[in-house]
């Protein structure tokens, strides 16, 4: 009876495991078409567009430079709006930001304005939109400046989780000769993600088949040492 016990609840956790597998990979396969980052320029450009202003191409060599400036942070949520706000120096632009995403310093041109937000709960792109970045009548006045030709947006957590930035930063200049990646590719820069180049997002919870077969061995070895006892 123990033995047949313990044939049920491998067989239980294999096929639990196993869904649990196939929907991570699914869930990956969805990151790649389905960016908040992407959400978040879509909304931006939506509110523009209702305010009869133009939208805003959305370049990716903006958006590579808007994750690194959350990556500046280094997970501080509370050096972000408030009397300790902080923001990092403009010379890191062409000194880090441009260099770690492949972004041709020659091509850098004028941002315009910059959004940034954090907290420790995550939201969609909308909330994210209407209750963190816009706040007041400087907000709306900085998104509906004539000033800005392009948009680009980013969205991570501290090692995929808690707490979550949001950073937007707008640019001028014109969108096929500036913020230009070296051979034109988008360099990929873990984790988080960035609007314009179908970058995937890091989640909170890594349900990655290597993850899910490390824990499904663990559970084979407990239900083995239950099934033949020392």
């Amino acid at each position: 009876m123990p033995k047949t016990l313990t044939v049920w609840f491998l067989f239980f956790i294999f096929s639990f495991f196993l869904a649990a597998s196939t929907g991570s990979t699914a869930a990956t396969q969805t990151k790649v078409t389905n960016n908040p980052a992407d959400k978040l320029v879509a909304v931006i450009n939506d509110n523009r567009t209702a305010h009869k202003d133009s939208s805003l191409f959305d370049n990716p060599g903006l958006a590579c430079l808007a994750l690194q400036y959350i990556k500046a942070y280094q997970g501080d949520c509370g050096a972000v709006g408030g009397p300790d706000a902080k923001k990092p120096p403009e010379s890191q632009f062409v000194e880090v930001f441009a260099p770690t995403c492949g972004v041709k310093a020659t091509t850098l041109a004028p941002i315009t304005g910059r959004f940034l937000g954090c907290q420790t709960k995550y939201v969609h792109a909308p909330e994210a939109f209407s209750e963190i970045l816009i706040r007041n009548q400087k907000s709306l006045d900085l998104l509906y400046s004539k000033n800005h030709t392009q948009v680009g947006a980013a969205v991570t957590g501290t090692d995929g989780g808690s707490p979550y930035f949001w950073c937007v930063l707008f640019g001028n200049g014109k969108p096929n000769s500036t913020f230009a990646f070296e051979g034109g590719v988008a360099k990929a820069t873990k984790p988080g993600c960035y609007s314009g180049a179908n970058d995937e997002c890091s989640g909170a919870h890594d349900w990655s088949p290597v993850n899910v077969m490390w824990i499904f061995a663990a559970s084979v070895s407990i239900a083995m040492g239950f099934a033949f006892p020392l």
